[in-house]
């Protein structure tokens, strides 16, 4: 038996977060909690991931307008309790004094008693706003190996981007030892094995539990400190030496092919979260969603099969490159390129294009939705065009942001 399978683990996803440049998607749920690829929230697949490498003690860490996510975790994510498996959504408690989190390590040490409580000797810390697939034990593996107290996750991009990112400077002589942490560098070095490229933190990290609970106490106490992972407590084992690199490019995903293997992709724009939904759609699809040895859960709840059928007047439904998530009913209507999320119906007529429609969003005879992201439950009326003319868009009051028009949830659209 390995060495890592023998270590007490417990996973910390950091749910905190407010996304703010997902307006209004975030309008009304944390970032975690938005809706991705049809039936699933961005939560789904930080969690699968952890639960694919076979760590079933989880807490997720929740602050900002937390509801939706806390009922999604709570009504989804069950495990065996006979088997002392969990996974348990903790808001923000002000257990160390009046405050909120202040910071995604300030969360950890406001969280600290979930860490005594079930005595780890690893904690797997991993954010929850990505879209891939990654198996943490393979992290974990190499952690363990390495002796390092804190390794990193980070996946390699091109240099000329590096100034995007949180960038990794490993040690030329140890490429697997972090020598530096910069953020967002201007003028970076390029890996030894690879001038053209940097590593680039994904926000997942391992650590020696007691080293953890070490840092993160310490951080509370430093003065001018932003309380953050990445920006904080990882600089701090880097300076003591004792933080190592976790390659993205050597976890080995069961069921991944040489097109989508290494996909990450951070969702934090209203731009990224469009662009990873046409990597879903493409004929060749740039991210999987059909693995089913390395599966993504969620729940949907009791909705019927997609259906397509004709208008009353005879106009014949099309589809191409579409997610058609289940209780969806397209009568007569054109899509393309899009995804439709459960019980979103498009009328005859009506044309669907290069869109992401979530839950209950209604599509009436005629209209035309182009490059948009509509939020749940969003009327299109008959003959209305969203996406068309955004100066036109604009004036309504949607938002429109990187030729994209973007309407939240419930959001009216208005009578001419």
């Amino acid at each position: 038996m390995a060495l890592s399978s023998r270590k007490r683990v417990l996973a910390i996803v950091l749910a905190g977060g407010e996304g703010k440049r997902l307006m209004p998607l975030t309008a009304d749920r944390a970032k975690p909690a938005v809706p991705f690829a049809g039936i699933y929230r961005l939560i789904d697949f930080a969690l699968s991931n952890v639960v694919n490498s076979g760590y079933l003690k989880i807490v997720v860490l929740t602050q900002y307008k937390s509801h939706s996510l806390d009922r999604h975790v709570t009504q989804t994510w069950r495990m065996s309790t006979m088997l002392g498996n969990y996974v348990t959504p903790v808001p923000a408690q002000q257990r160390v004094g009046k405050h909120w989190y202040l910071g995604s390590a300030d969360a950890i040490f406001q969280s600290l008693n979930l860490i005594k409580d079930e005595k780890p000797d690893i904690v797997v810390v991993v954010g929850a706003d990505h879209v891939y697939r990654m198996d943490f034990h393979q992290m974990v593996k190499a952690h363990v190996a390495s002796g390092a107290a804190c390794s990193v996750a980070a996946i390699r991009q091109p240099i000329e981007l590096a100034d995007q990112f949180g960038v990794i400077d490993v040690h030329p002589d140890d490429p697997s030892k972090i020598r530096d942490f910069l953020e967002k560098p201007t003028e970076p070095v390029g890996l030894p094995d690879s001038p053209g490229e940097v590593l680039a933190s994904m926000g997942n990290y391992v650590f020696d539990a007691d080293a953890l609970v070490e840092a993160v106490t310490r951080d509370a106490t430093e003065i001018g400190s932003k309380h953050d992972m990445g920006g904080d407590i990882v600089p701090s084992f880097v300076r003591r030496q004792q933080a190592a690199v976790y390659d993205y490019k050597d976890n080995d995903v069961a069921g991944s092919t040489d097109r989508d293997r290494g996909y990450w992709r951070d969702v934090g724009t209203l731009g990224s979260y469009y662009a990873a939904h046409m990597d879903v759609v493409s004929p060749l699809p740039v991210f999987n969603l059909y693995n089913f040895e390395w599966p993504i859960y969620t729940s949907y709840g009791p909705q019927p099969p997609v259906k397509l059928v004709q208008g009353a007047a005879g106009e014949k439904p099309r589809t191409d490159e579409a997610v058609l998530s289940p209780g969806v009913v397209v009568t007569g209507g054109k899509v393309k390129r899009s995804v439709l999320s459960p019980a979103v119906r498009i009328e005859a007529g009506a044309e669907v294009t290069g869109s992401v429609l979530m839950n209950g969003v209604y599509v009436g005879p005629g209209a035309i939705v182009r490059n948009a992201i509509l939020d749940k439950n969003v009327v299109v009326p008959a003959g209305g065009q969203i996406g068309v003319d955004l100066e036109a868009d604009r004036a309504r009051g949607f938002v429109v942001e990187d030729g994209l028009t973007v309407l939240g949830k419930d959001q009216v659209f208005p009578s001419s």
